[in-house]
Parts: structure tokens; C-alpha cells; sequence
């Protein structure tokens, strides 16, 4: 079953956003979603570099809620620091020792950190223990790494590594 079907919830989640990009649901659609969600994971198996397993599939459905609003929230606030007086920005680059292990879990966080407005994820360390994160206004470095540890790499440890 695993050969044919590698990644089950991966192919649901494409099969959702398949039906979400084409903004209707008919026969043709539902299989043609059906077969992309499929397919890719299908295809694709060979580059995950370990099997993904979720432990906690509510947790991770209440971080991707969580991710969307940061991402509105921090829209706004981009736009406000742009629009602003650019010389009160005071950008930087900060580094954030990881608590999760898992190239996966460490993949998501650094893609969730550079989907998040005003912030990039520029290098992970080669022993994957450190993320340095770019952003665009920093006035505690402390209180940043706490937010992204507790909003970001907290459920994505509970929901992807093994207690």
C-alpha cells in the first residue's frame, strides 16, 4: 500500500487545493485532483529524504491556522514599515538554535519562517542545530526566536517527531 500510495495525506492535501485553484467541484475535477494527488507524491517519493509521519494531525492543522494569520498579521505590519519612515527599520540577522531534528520538521520551519512577511530563513548550519533567520525589523532578538519557537517550531515538533 505505501508503494502505491506513499504519502496519504499529501495526496488529500493536493487533491483539496487542486479543487480550491479550480473553484469547482464536479466529476472530472474530483478525478483529476485524484490523480494529481496521486501521482505527485507518487514520483516524488524518491527525493523525501525520510518517511514522514505525523503523530498529531490536529496540531498540525492548528499551526497551518496559525501560519495563515501570522502571514495576514504580518502583511499588515510589512506595509506599515515600508510605508513608514525606513529609517527607523532596523533589520537583522539572528541565530536560532533548533529543537527539532527531523530534515522535515526543519524544512517546514524554515519554509514557514520565509512564507512569513519580513522574515527569511537564510542558512541552516551544516550539523542542522542552528537556523539564522533574516528580518526586516528586529528590536529583540530574544523575544523573536521565542515567538517562532513557541508559534512555529513547537507544533511542528509535537506533530512530526516521535514523543
Amino acid at each position: 500500500m505505501s508503494r502505491a500510495l506513499p504519502h496519504p495525506l499529501l495526496s488529500l492535501i493536493l487533491l483539496g487545493l487542486w479543487l480550491l485553484l479550480v473553484n469547482e467541484l464536479s466529476i472530472a475535477h474530483l478525478l483529476l485532483g485524484a490523480v494529481l494527488g496521486w501521482a505527485v507524491p507518487l514520483y516524488t517519493a524518491r527525493f523525501w529524504p525520510e518517511a514522514v509521519t505525523v503523530h498529531r494531525p490536529f496540531v498540525l492543522l492548528r499551526f497551518a491556522l496559525v501560519v495563515l494569520y501570522d502571514i495576514v498579521v504580518a502583511n499588515v505590519t510589512v506595509a506599515r514599515l515600508i510605508l513608514g519612515a525606513t529609517d527607523r527599520l532596523k533589520p537583522a540577522f539572528v541565530v536560532m538554535p533548533l529543537e527539532v531534528r527531523s530534515e522535515v520538521a526543519i524544512s517546514l520551519l524554515a519554509n514557514t519562517i520565509s512564507l512569513t512577511p519580513g522574515t527569511v530563513s537564510t542558512f541552516v548550519s551544516a550539523d542542522r542545530r542552528c537556523l539564522v533567520i533574516h528580518n526586516l525589523h528586529t528590536t529583540d532578538e530574544e523575544t523573536m526566536v521565542a515567538t517562532i519557537r513557541e508559534r512555529y517550531e513547537r507544533p511542528l515538533k509535537e506533530a512530526l517527531e516521535p514523543c
